[in-house]
């Protein structure tokens, strides 16, 4: 997905990162195990005011710690989006180096796990045009909050899971550059913004 530019409208990055879950990665069954959870109202959405890494690494162990104190129940992932630090996609993978440090030293490695979304997400062998890098690609750097052990049952469930990435590839190259241009004016309306005409 791609940010919103001067010429779109500001959404609120909450509303349009709901919408990207929806249409996206619910939608497009990128993550065949994302539904329930955001069904059930236990996907945490947190906004990050913070300007730079610092404030966002206070956030983060907020809400590493949150999510470890929290049961399944209530909080089974969270989707922490910020839309002030990380806007490089080389910064923000850095960044995620300091994350995972963030877990060992809470104590929490094993238990969580952080992953990462992002507008310019590109995967090591792909260029930057590639549409199967939008499997990962929000529309605000997002770090995302998970439970090991809801990943271990993910991965019992769906053992083979070498197959959800090849049928998001397949996805994705079905849905060509026009069809995910189409999804993200769509996020847009969802958020309660038109798109550019």
């Amino acid at each position: 997905m791609t940010a919103p530019t001067e010429t779109t409208p500001n959404p609120d990055p909450l509303a349009l990162t709901r919408a990207w879950v929806e249409r996206a990665v619910i939608g497009l069954n990128l993550c065949p195990f994302a539904k329930a959870p955001q069904v059930k109202g236990q996907v945490r959405y947190v906004l990050s005011t913070a300007s730079d890494e610092e404030g966002l690494m206070a956030d983060l162990v907020a809400e590493l710690q949150r999510l470890a104190e929290s049961t399944a129940g209530a909080i089974e992932t969270t989707l922490l989006v910020h839309p002030g630090v990380g806007a490089d996609f080389a910064d923000y993978n850095d960044f995620l180096d300091l994350a995972d440090g963030a877990l060992a030293e809470l104590g929490l490695d094993g238990e969580l796990q952080v992953a990462s979304f992002h507008p310019q997400y590109q995967f090591a062998d792909s260029t930057p045009d590639d549409i199967t890098n939008a499997t990962n690609r929000s529309p605000f750097p997002t770090l995302h909050l998970l439970r090991e052990d809801s990943i271990d049952r993910a991965v019992a469930a769906f053992p083979e899971a070498e197959a959800i990435y090849e049928a998001n590839i397949a996805t994705l190259e079905k849905l060509g550059h026009e069809g995910w241009a189409a999804l993200q004016a769509q996020c847009l309306a969802d958020a309660g913004n038109e798109p550019p005409a």
